[in-house]
């Protein structure tokens, strides 16, 4: 009798045990700016916190997405980013954002998020956009977007942005990820994938 209670306890315990460590870690701390000065600072997240007591509202703020970037590059594209090189008040917030701007028929080259989902706001003209699953129908996901339309480009999924229209198109979303991680995406060398970008793609960042 003594060991069904001990193993009935065990079992509990096993599923309260597994329960708990299914969910995510809530932060230490409401916010951890990022600063340059280890001596001032706490490690977190690879970069230093600041004092939270010598934060400023202007850790948080962000000024400048309004202005049109300039879109002459062999992809038609440019991504202006907005992560914690511009905020340092976003380290350790796991989100970020970009603005893209489209010359006429300009793409935002196939690319993938290993660790993030992406969700695309049309502000000004009319994109082509898609996914393809990872699944084996490698299905693709095709959608046309005008302006005030939002599309979601689910997490790890190969995605694109086409700009159809004849005008200049803006867009705002999370950033691209560094090329080199194309690489393992694809299983290929970087090598390979820097002589393919080298040939086909821009560094629209």
């Amino acid at each position: 009798m003594k060991g069904v209670r001990f193993l009935a306890a065990f079992v509990l315990l096993a599923l309260a045990s597994s329960f708990a460590s299914a969910s995510d870690p809530s932060p230490l701390q409401d916010f951890c700016v990022a600063i340059d000065d280890y001596k001032s600072g706490v490690f977190v997240n690879g970069k230093f916190c600041k004092d939270p007591k010598l934060a400023t509202p202007d850790d948080f703020f962000y000024s400048g997405l309004n202005i049109p970037r300039n879109t002459s590059n062999p992809v038609g594209s440019t991504v202006t980013p907005v992560n914690v090189a511009q905020i340092a008040g976003l380290n350790t917030l796991g989100i970020s954002l970009v603005r893209i701007d489209y010359a006429p028929y300009g793409q935002n080259p196939p690319h993938t998020h290993p660790r993030a989902t992406e969700i695309l706001v049309v502000q000004e003209g009319t994109l082509y956009v898609g996914f393809v699953t990872s699944n084996t129908d490698n299905k693709l996901f095709t959608k046309v977007l005008n302006k005030g339309d939002v599309f979601v480009f689910p997490v790890g999924l190969i995605h694109f942005q086409f700009n159809i229209g004849k005008t200049n198109a803006v867009a705002f979303a999370d950033p691209a990820i560094n090329p080199d991680v194309l690489a393992r995406a694809f299983q290929l060398d970087q090598k390979v994938v820097k002589s393919l970008q080298a040939k086909f793609w821009w560094d629209n960042n």
